[in-house]
């Protein structure tokens, strides 16, 4: 079954990768973590078995987990990636940081189409606005659907945790203001979709994230 949110669990680090979709069947693949062929198949079988129509490839952030089906997507789909574009550091250094962390990143496609702030990214008639939440990456952005009330938060916030920041460009006191500025201000029924584990609300993180508190 279609729905307007699509979740997949991908790779070594148990990714979360999304298909936003629209009802003409335009659709957003975020985070394209594929690392195995089987993978690879779910995500593109997925997609084409619904005849949906891919308008662009989105990572909330370059961490090397989050990017490893960039090549994929791109060669199945004809798609470039778009991030922000402080997320530099990430995308030179993907190969050096994927060998330490077993994950096979070659030939990373280097973004030449960024997004900032406020941002509109369109798909059919549909759009996820930007956010940008750096704290656990420089570059790090949550995609906000205002219509359907959800956040796509990437590894900014999880339910009853919050994104690492012993990571290089991690910082708490950064990460804490994205959240608390910018993710807290939405309604308190708006779903999150994190980068990994489960969805949760901002209303259960407002009152319950530990880490917030």
């Amino acid at each position: 079954m279609i729905h307007k949110v699509n979740r997949f669990v991908f790779n070594s680090f148990g990714v979360n990768t999304y298909v936003l979709s629209d009802d003409d069947g335009k659709c957003l693949i975020i985070d394209p973590a594929c690392q195995y062929a089987g993978e690879e198949t779910e995500l593109s079988g997925f997609i084409t078995g619904n005849r949906m129509n891919p308008v662009g490839m989105v990572n909330t952030h370059f961490h090397v987990d989050h990017i490893v089906g960039n090549n994929f997507v791109s060669k199945a789909f004809h798609l470039q990636p778009k991030c922000h574009k402080s997320s530099q550091m990430f995308w030179e250094t993907a190969t050096e940081f994927g060998s330490m962390f077993g994950l096979k990143v070659e030939n990373v496609i280097i973004p030449v189409d960024f997004v900032s702030e406020g941002d509109r990214i369109n798909y059919g008639n549909s759009f996820v606005e930007v956010l940008y939440t750096p704290g656990h990456a420089d570059g790090s952005i949550c995609l906000v659907n205002h219509a359907e009330r959800y956040v796509i938060a990437g590894d900014v916030l999880f339910r009853d945790s919050i994104g690492r920041t012993d990571l290089p460009t991690g910082n708490f006191d950064v990460l804490y203001e994205s959240i608390t500025t910018k993710l807290f201000t939405l309604p308190d029924d708006y779903t999150v979709y994190p980068g990994h584990g489960p969805e949760t609300s901002i209303g259960y993180e407002k009152m319950n994230n530990p880490f917030l508190h």
